[in-house]
């Protein structure tokens, strides 16, 4: 199989789809029914080795573009119709060329992978909604996902000058078995396309920053430990804010729970009232009972003197006080009565507008505003949901769905009431992503206004309007929503199954899965040989066989046929592992002496361990010292291996090979 990919469709998906592949140094096969302008596509035409004119669903279109010696086809059309058609006849002329296809329908989306084999899709607009929704988070948490019901996160740090990383002695110390540093550079340097680059032995040093990988095990310790510091440094926080509750309280209690106040006290009244006068009619009226006196009493409270008193002539059985007290009930009970009635009235419309879901409010601080309310606002807002943010939504739409308007907090309407409503000089994000690249612009400059200091991330459909907007709004999260996808499938052409995108220092960061095959560049390999040769952090690894999954694995585990392995890696760290284009090791490791029969055992089973060698020529090296060791290793790797030597009282030293 030739390295020859097929790109069917050269909108904007495609257009990036070109670039992103030609990093990998492969040959590229383009078909297009109705090409962009040449002026749009002068700078692409070069990467394109074979462009094809016609319907790339047409069989003899295909036969023209030899897909028989295609390694791969990203399908990625604007029609999803035209998209299904071709995948089905590209399968039928060659049965073993990946398909990566653009599509949203997801259960349709199953059963073509289920029948046609070798398929995967994706919907190029919500794909990156993870990385626009984490941008929204601010710069310290670049990453979260869950992997074997454990949550991971990728997080990036300030070093203060009183950070409690200070206390360590060099980098390399920050590592453990829920804890990965990614990068490392300081104010004065840039973050890496590659990971793993840091130097082990370098002190941490105020304004460092360091991005690091973490098990939920390790930063619900972190946070348990900032929530004990906390607590002891704002007890008097703490009281001011259980002040302000409760005056807060007292605010609420003057409106709402007076207003029931008076219900209850109006309520007392009236029954009061009907026990007292139907007591006083059974005993100064003739031929009486206690029901027939209840029953004047309950007439006279709501209003019925005229019915019992009206005549002009005396009622000379009933005595003159007790008709002045029948008065008083009537003028009392229309008037505590009348404050029932309204009560009932109020509490009966309200319960009928209650069997519609009420909309949530409106946030007051703190929140992240969604700017555009279509599918990747929508896929934004519901990840954002599960991370617990507080959220506003604002959709230019007035057909919008009714169902959403009860799940998000939303305001529906023209853009400058809509943002005069949505509290932004108190909002933490701004997250712009409408479909039209103007409007977003317009949105962007107008948010500024409101709030200079709002983080803002920004949806973008172009390379170049990226760029040019990204000058304009420097400190602004802008990066198109189709370059991002485009390197999801470009990696996914190669096999691979991209789980995650991530965005950050304008990086791509891809969580991919790797099944490992015989042939592959990964076979045979040490995880210390790929994190560090390959520049890429392995997450997750299962061994063939294995029923028990390993969260951030050992560097000393061998990679066999059948194994597992999800990484962590920018797209150069892929095209380093599909190219097997591995660092060299340029370390060596001088073994000077050893003080104890047992430190030469566990070191010769270390060495054998971590460099991968076999424990013969292990054993054979600590018996012989002082003597390099035979196998040249990487840096992490050499600072690892001298550390546990150290322990078991061997005495070594590093010389770089450079």
């Amino acid at each position: 199989m030739l390295d020859s990919f097929l790109i069917c469709g050269l909108g904007s998906l495609g257009q990036n789809c070109v670039i992103a592949l030609k990093k990998f140094g492969v040959r590229i096969v383009v078909i297009e029914k109705n090409p962009p302008p040449h002026e749009e596509i002068r700078d692409l035409l070069p990467l394109i080795d074979v462009f094809v004119r016609g319907d790339c669903s047409d069989r003899t279109i295909l036969l023209q573009s030899h897909i028989e010696q295609c390694r791969a086809a990203l399908i990625v059309t604007t029609s999803e119709s035209v998209n299904v058609a071709t995948a089905i006849a590209i399968r039928q002329l060659n049965q073993k060329t990946r398909l990566v296809m653009r599509s949203n329908k997801e259960n349709l989306n199953n059963l073509l992978s289920s029948q046609l084999g070798n398929f995967i899709a994706y919907e190029p607009t919500e794909l990156p909604a993870n990385a626009y929704a984490l941008s929204a988070l601010g710069k310290e948490i670049l990453g979260f996902f869950t992997l074997e019901e454990q949550k991971i996160r990728i997080s990036q740090v300030k070093i203060t000058p009183s950070h409690p990383w200070r206390n360590y002695q060099c980098l390399f110390e920050l590592n453990s078995r829920t804890r990965r540093i990614i990068s490392h550079h300081s104010s004065t340097e840039t973050f890496s396309s590659r990971f793993l680059e840091w130097n082990p032995d370098r002190q941490i040093l105020p304004d460092d920053t360091i991005i690091l990988v973490e098990t939920e095990d390790h930063f619900r310790l972190t946070h348990h430990e900032n929530n004990v510091k906390m607590r002891n440094q704002s007890i008097w926080l703490k009281l001011l804010n259980n002040l302000q509750k409760i005056k807060n309280k007292l605010v609420t209690l003057n409106t709402k729970e007076k207003i029931k106040g008076v219900g209850i006290f109006a309520s007392i009244i009236v029954f009061i009232l009907l026990i007292t006068g139907t007591l006083l009619f059974r005993h100064y009226t003739e031929n009486s009972t206690y029901l027939s006196s209840f029953y004047v009493t309950a007439i006279l409270l709501l209003g019925g003197y005229a019915d019992l008193f009206g005549s002009i002539e005396p009622i000379e059985e009933i005595p003159q006080w007790l008709q002045l007290f029948s008065l008083t009930l009537t003028i009392t009970g229309t008037a505590f009565v009348g404050i029932l009635y309204a009560l009932l009235t109020e509490n009966l419309l309200s319960a009928k507008f209650q069997f519609t879901k009420k909309r949530p409010p409106i946030p007051i601080e703190n929140h992240i505003v969604i700017i555009g309310f279509g599918r990747i606002g929508q896929k934004i807002a519901s990840e954002l949901k599960e991370l617990k943010q507080s959220l506003l939504a604002i959709s230019f739409n007035q057909n919008i769905d009714a169902s959403l308007e009860s799940n998000f907090p939303l305001i529906i309407g023209n853009l400058q009431d809509s943002l005069k409503l949505a509290n932004l000089d108190k909002a933490k994000s701004a997250i712009i992503v409408t479909d039209d690249d103007i409007t977003n612009l317009e949105v962007a400059l107008m948010t500024q206004n409101f709030n200079p200091r709002l983080n803002l991330v920004i949806r973008t459909n172009g390379d170049q309007f990226t760029n040019n907007l990204h000058q304009l709004l420097p400190q602004s999260n802008v990066f198109s929503a189709y370059q991002v996808a485009a390197e999801a499938f470009a990696a996914a052409a190669f096999g691979e199954n991209i789980l995650q995108i991530y965005r950050f220092e304008q990086q791509t960061i891809l969580l991919t899965e790797y099944e490992i095959e015989e042939d592959d560049t990964l076979n045979d390999l040490l995880l210390g040989e790929v994190a560090y040769g390959y520049g890429v952090i392995p997450i997750f690894y299962s061994g063939n066989g294995s029923y028990v999954p390993t969260l951030m694995p050992n560097d000393d585990i061998l990679l066999a046929k059948g194994d597992r392995l999800i990484v962590l890696a920018t797209i150069e760290g892929l095209k380093s592992i599909e190219k097997g284009e591995i660092k060299p090791k340029q370390w060596q490791l001088e073994i000077i002496s050893v003080k104890s029969d047992m430190g030469m055992f566990e070191g010769a089973n270390a060495i054998a361990r971590i460099t991968g060698c076999q424990l013969k020529i292990a054993r054979e090296t600590m018996e012989n010292l002082p003597q390099v060791l035979p196998i040249n290793l990487y840096h992490h790797q050499a600072v690892r291996l001298m550390t546990i030597l150290q322990k078991n009282q061997v005495i070594s030293k590093l010389r770089c090979m450079i």
